[in-house]
């Protein structure tokens, strides 16, 4: 018994007629299109080019770093005491009422009006440490002792009304060539001079 064998298939080629720099160039333009699409996938912008036999070139390289020269114009720097010379001067607060026999709080603020240290003195009223504080806050906020501050208000009496501010005799800023880098409020003397001039005792105690 014969059997034929299949008749093998056999996978068409390209029509004779069909050139071959025709098929070279649907490839390369196959090619082209791939390259562009990640290209603007990674947002680059620009032409692109490739060809069939070399791959797209890479990306520009980062923008160099920024240069010394800008970055010192870009910052700042500011003095700050250290908390050991905030506790000299609120001990030394302390140490000139105790002297007059005042019971006082202190409180020695940064240049942005945080507190370093605040301390209550022995027997000091319970509304003192929070207005020593905001003592310190007003007069490092406009580099001026607080006495002189309660004269502003005559022309600008909406002053008090910031937040975190008490125009009353008591605080003292500490400068470094006339700029304020820090100050000391003190509060619970009978009186604001009296407030004042321990503040201003905390303050020379920083230059000892």
């Amino acid at each position: 018994m014969n059997v034929t064998p299949p008749a093998a298939t056999a996978t068409p080629s390209a029509p004779a007629s069909t050139p071959a720099g025709r098929r070279f160039s649907l490839r390369a333009r196959v090619l082209t299109g791939a390259v562009a699409v990640a290209a603007l996938g990674a947002g680059t912008f620009g032409a692109v080019s490739a060809s069939a036999s070399a791959p797209a070139s890479s990306p520009s390289s980062a923008p160099a770093a920024v240069s010394a020269a800008t970055a010192n114009r870009n910052l700042q720097q500011t003095t700050h005491l250290t908390v050991a010379a905030a506790t000299k001067a609120a001990q030394a607060v302390l140490d000139a009422a105790q002297k007059e026999n005042q019971r006082v709080s202190v409180a020695v603020v940064d240049r942005d009006g945080n507190t370093i240290v605040s301390l209550r003195g022995d027997g000091a009223g319970p509304q003192s440490p929070e207005s020593a504080e905001k003592k310190a806050y007003t007069a490092v906020s406009w580099n001026a002792p607080t006495s002189e501050l309660v004269g502003r208000l005559d022309q600008a009496p909406n002053l008090k009304d910031i937040p975190g501010t008490l125009f009353l005799a008591g605080g003292a800023p500490v400068q470094v060539k006339g700029a304020p880098v820090a100050a000391v409020g003190v509060a619970g003397a009978p009186s604001g001079d009296l407030d004042e001039k321990f503040a201003r005792a905390g303050v020379a105690a920083l230059a000892r």
